[in-house]
């Protein structure tokens, strides 16, 4: 007998095999079911309230499963593919994990049957690699010479993104202001000069677009209320410097031998801080804005010589700031309960601010997620301009395409590409079970549609659930449009997250460092010096 070989820590919790794969599977389609209702422009909300007590109204998956603590290690995979699908093009994300947990879900039956994890990883990525060539075929571009074409294909774009959105009725409202904002961004289209600034009160239709820089008034002494409010054509200092008077640290010793020393280091101190001032005149600029504090006395200063200043500035506001260079129109108005600084009429502007208005702060901030993805979306069809049709028409013919495919094909990997065929069915399905629809009868009627395609993107390829009425519809015309790079993205990373869990057969799990027991009586401790507590 061999004598038993102790590798592992004692308590190291070990499992692996069918079991374990079975059971990260599982784990997968509890993720799955979580964000399962949120899916298309029928889906459901979720409220979640954090451990601080904060409340969150949201149907976006990936801000769902941030807030979800999932401790399982194979379940994390469904939330970081989530989270690279936000970061990459921002929507889709439900979709995502949908169809990953789909994968898994029709990979367990094979799994049971004995059938090696590595044959089905490789019958899924040739079955992707299949789908994302058929998606890059069907794709139509739109737009790209004429400038009203290419907007009008941005608003749908964007129209599409919002439609499952909370503020899904006034999607055309939202979808302009998205397209405008993209517009006023330089070449590379940088997300963070694209300013959200919040306030509660009014309706969603309240929001605004401002085409330069708009930032809440800032604290402010009693000498700011003299200064002007209102400038056209002037220049902007911008500042990395206090402008007041600096108290002594604690520690800090100075020796002095006279009254006059001391007067002398007090006479430097005011004499610093107003040759700061007079550069400042000096320079001609009109509006001061600091990322540090503006004290009273140099408030008092520039109100006195008619200048505009405002410390405490946000360092991402300055920026933004910078980039609108110098402004046609300065003022300083009065949106909601706040007061804000516009900067508005910049002819070289690369930044805009847009101002987000409803009745409460949960709305509010679904609104600055629903407005992220549109904005996103824009971005990536301003560079791709390949767009499918959405509302579940891409994934049937995808299907359909797949399904024909794996008769031409012999053995296992058949039957592993027909699983993945009927997994994207998923989506148009879940779009019907959100709907309150019959899916088994709209799935049908897809499926017959699909079949009488004769494999171009003008015949019966782009029919897809009709929401509105209950159907099936032609969604190319219906407007329903996607850009195709969020189809390819999300079933590449589906695939990627779905083989990762499949190539695990084994987990273990260290044990937790537990400090040992201490069993000497419990002793009160003491003030400090012998003193007992009070």
């Amino acid at each position: 007998m061999q004598p038993q070989v102790i590798v592992l820590k004692e308590g190291t919790d070990s499992s692996q095999g069918k079991p374990q794969l079975i059971s990260n599977i599982n784990a997968c389609e509890a993720i799955v079911d979580a964000v399962r209702t949120t899916l298309g422009p029928r889906g459901l909300d979720k409220l979640i309230v954090d451990s601080r007590g904060k409340t969150t109204i949201s149907n976006d998956g990936a801000t769902i499963l941030k807030l979800l603590d999932v401790v399982h290690p194979a379940a994390r995979t469904l939330v970081d593919i989530s989270r690279s699908q936000d970061a990459e093009v921002g929507d889709g994300t439900t979709t995502v994990t949908m169809l990953a947990g789909e994968f898994l879900k029709h990979a367990k039956p094979f799994i049971e049957e004995g059938i090696h994890s590595h044959l089905i990883i490789k019958g899924y990525r040739k079955a992707i690699q299949l789908a994302i060539a058929r998606v890059k075929e069907l794709a139509v571009q739109v737009g790209k010479e004429k400038a009203a074409e290419q907007r009008e294909l941005l608003e749908k774009c964007a129209a599409t993104t919002l439609s499952s959105k909370l503020v899904a009725a006034h999607k055309e409202f939202f979808a302009k202001m998205v397209v405008d904002a993209v517009y006023l961004l330089d070449e590379l289209l940088p997300l963070n000069m694209i300013g959200i600034k919040k306030i509660p009160g009014g309706g969603f239709e309240d929001s605004r677009l401002i085409a330069g820089v708009a930032f809440k008034k800032t604290f402010s002494y009693a000498g700011f209320e003299m200064q002007p409010k209102k400038y056209a054509s002037c220049k902007i200092a911008l500042l990395n410097i206090e402008l007041e008077l600096k108290a002594e640290r604690t520690n800090a010793e100075v020796r002095l031998d006279s009254v006059q020393e001391y007067q002398n280091v007090v006479d430097a101190e005011w004499e610093i801080l107003y040759d700061k001032l007079a550069a400042l005149e000096k320079s001609g600029a009109k509006i001061i804005l600091s990322k540090l504090p503006i004290g009273d006395v140099a408030t008092q200063w520039f109100a006195d010589r008619d200048l505009f200043c405002a410390g405490r500035v946000t360092e991402e506001d300055l920026k933004r700031t910078q980039q609108a260079c110098s402004c046609e129109s300065f003022e300083e108005v009065q949106i909601g309960g706040e007061r804000y600084n516009l900067f508005t009429g910049c002819p070289k502007s690369k930044t805009c601010t847009l101002i987000l208005r409803g009745g409460a702060e949960q709305f509010i901030d679904e609104t600055e997620r629903s407005l992220h993805d549109a904005i996103m979306i824009v971005r990536r069809t301003v560079k791709n301009h390949s767009v499918v049709a959405g509302g579940g028409a891409i994934e049937m013919e995808l299907s359909r395409y797949l399904r024909d495919h794996a008769r031409s094909v012999h053995g296992k990997e058949q039957l592993i590409i027909s699983a993945i065929a009927k997994s994207l069915e998923v989506i148009p399905r879940q779009l019907c079970d959100n709907a309150g629809f019959d899916a088994t009868n709209i799935l049908n009627k897809l499926r017959q549609k699909h079949a009488s395609d004769h494999g171009d993107s003008s015949g019966d390829a782009w029919y897809g659930v009709d929401v509105l009425n209950e159907d099936i519809a032609d969604n190319f015309k219906a407007f329903v449009w996607e850009p195709a790079i969020v189809k390819i993205n999300a079933l590449t990373a589906a695939c990627e997250a779905a083989c990762l869990v499949l190539s695990v057969d084994e987990t273990i799990k260290n044990p937790k460092s537990a400090s040992p027991q201490d069993n000497r009586p419990y002793k009160p401790r003491g003030r400090g010096r012998g003193r007992p507590m009070m």
